[in-house]
C-alpha cells in the first residue's frame, strides 16, 4: 500500500502525534489536582489560566505554523522538538501562577499545536491518492498514547512527584525525537513526495488552489470550522476537569484513566475505518457524521452515574475523535487544494487550539458558578445539535471549487 519512503513519512507522523500528547489537554489534565494543590488555586482559576495560555498559543501557532511551507521539514521538526523539550522542563519548575501561564502556553504551542501540525501537514502534503489511509495511520500515534499514558502517569504519581515526571519527559523528547526525525525525514524533499506539488496541481488542474486569505473570505470555511471545533472545545473541558467529573459522579480515581483505554481503542478502530471511507467516499460526505457520537456522549454523561458509563461516555468521544483526526486534515486539502495547505493547516490548527481555550474557560466558569456536570452536559448537547443541523443544511455546498 505504501512505498519505503512513504512508510518513513507515516512513521514520522505517528511518532509526532504520539509525542504531541505532552501538550494535549487529556495529558495535562491528569496533573490538574497536583498543580492546583501546589499553587493553591481553584478549578476556575486553573481554567482561566489554561484558557488564556491556550488562546495565546493559538494566535502564535497561526504565524509560526505557516513557516513549514517555507522551511525544510527536518529543520522545522528540530525546532519544534527543542521547543517541546524546553516546555516540558520549564513546566516542572513552576511555583507561581505567572510561570504556570508561561508553562501551559509553551506546552500547548509546542505539543498540541506544532507537533500535531508538523505531523498532519507533512503527511497531507506527501500523500494524495492514499491521503485518508496515511492520515488514519498517522493519528494512531495519538490514540496509542491515549491508551498507554493515562494509566501509566496515574501509577507514576503514586511513587514520584509530578515535577520529576515532566523532567523525565523533557529528557526523553530531547534524546529520542531528533534521532528518529533524522532517520525518517532528513532526505525528504519536495521532489520525493508521492506526487510533487506541481504534479498534484496538474492532476487536479480544474480544482482551485485556495490561498489562506481566500479561504478566510469563504463562508463554507466557517461552517466547517464550527463542526471541526466542537470536539476540541468540549473534549478539552472534559479532559482538563476530569477530577471534577470524578468527584461529581463519585467515581474512583482510576476510572477515568481506565476509561481512556476505551477512548483510545475506539479512536483506533474509527481511524482505521475512516481512512478507507475517506479515500472511497470523500471527507466532505463523512463530515456530517463526525459529531453524532459526541452528542451521544453528552447524553450519556447527563443520564448515567454508574462508573461503567464512563467507558461508554469516553468511548463515544473516542469515535468522534477518530473521525476528527483524519477529517481535520483531509477535508481542507480536499476542498481547498494542497498548494497552500501548510498555511491553511496553520490557521485551522490555531483555531483548534483556540477552541480548546474557549472550552476550558467555559467549563471552569460554569463550575465556579455552581453548575453541575449534568447541566454542562446538556449545554454541550444543545451546542452540538445546532452545529450538526447547520452543516446538514449546507452539506451540498461543501464541494471543491472547479475552474
Amino acid at each position: 500500500m505504501f512505498k519505503s519512503l512513504s512508510l518513513k513519512v507515516i512513521l514520522f507522523g505517528f511518532i509526532f502525534t504520539f509525542f504531541s500528547s505532552f501538550g494535549q489537554s487529556y495529558f495535562i489534565g491528569i496533573f490538574n489536582s497536583s498543580i492546583r494543590a501546589d499553587l493553591s488555586i481553584s478549578h476556575g482559576q486553573f481554567g482561566t489560566i489554561y484558557a488564556s495560555a491556550t488562546l495565546l498559543s493559538s494566535l502564535i501557532l497561526i504565524w509560526v505554523g505557516k513557516k513549514i511551507d517555507d522551511m525544510d521539514v527536518f529543520k522545522f521538526s528540530i525546532f519544534v522538538i527543542i521547543l517541546l523539550s524546553i516546555a516540558c522542563y520549564f513546566f516542572s519548575t513552576i511555583k507561581i501562577i505567572p510561570l504556570l501561564f508561561i508553562g501551559i502556553f509553551l506546552l500547548r504551542l509546542s505539543g498540541q499545536g506544532l507537533m500535531s501540525h508538523t505531523a498532519s501537514t507533512t503527511v497531507s502534503r506527501y500523500f494524495e491518492k492514499t491521503r485518508g489511509k496515511a492520515l488514519s495511520v498517522t493519528w494512531l500515534g495519538l490514540s496509542a498514547a491515549e491508551f498507554v499514558l493515562p494509566i501509566l502517569i496515574v501509577s507514576l504519581l503514586t511513587i514520584t512527584s509530578w515535577r520529576n515526571i515532566w523532567i523525565s519527559i523533557s529528557i526523553l523528547v530531547l534524546i529520542f525525537l531528533p534521532l528518529t526525525s533524522f532517520i525518517l525525514i532528513k532526505k525528504l524533499k519536495l521532489d520525493s513526495r508521492e506526487n510533487s506539488i506541481e504534479d498534484l496541481v496538474s492532476e487536479n488542474s480544474n480544482i482551485k488552489q485556495w490561498s489562506r486569505s481566500e479561504v478566510l473570505k469563504d463562508y463554507r470555511f466557517y461552517i466547517i470550522s464550527l463542526n471541526m471545533l466542537s470536539l476540541p472545545s468540549i473534549a478539552t473541558g472534559v479532559f482538563v476537569y476530569q477530577s471534577f467529573i470524578l468527584t461529581s459522579k463519585n467515581w474512583g480515581p482510576y476510572i477515568m484513566a481506565q476509561s481512556f483505554m476505551a477512548y483510545s481503542v475506539l479512536s483506533v478502530i474509527t481511524l482505521s475505518i475512516s481512512g478507507f471511507l475517506i479515500d472511497k467516499y470523500s471527507s466532505r460526505k463523512l463530515l456530517i457524521f463526525m459529531n453524532i457520537p459526541l452528542f451521544m456522549s453528552a447524553i450519556i454523561l447527563h443520564s448515567f452515574n454508574s462508573p461503567y458509563s464512563s467507558f461508554i461516555f469516553l468511548g463515544l468521544i473516542g469515535i468522534s475523535n477518530g473521525f476528527a483526526n483524519v477529517l481535520g486534515s483531509s477535508t481542507w486539502a480536499e476542498i481547498y487544494g494542497v498548494k497552500y495547505i501548510g498555511s491553511i493547516k496553520a490557521l485551522t490548527s490555531g483555531l483548534m487550539v483556540f477552541a480548546t481555550a474557549v472550552g476550558t474557560a467555559v467549563f471552569g466558569i460554569l463550575i465556579d458558578y455552581g453548575y453541575t456536570i449534568n447541566s454542562i452536559a446538556v449545554f454541550s448537547a444543545i451546542y452540538i445539535a445546532i452545529i450538526v443541523i447547520l452543516l446538514f443544511f449546507f452539506r451540498k455546498k461543501i464541494e471543491p471549487t472547479y475552474i
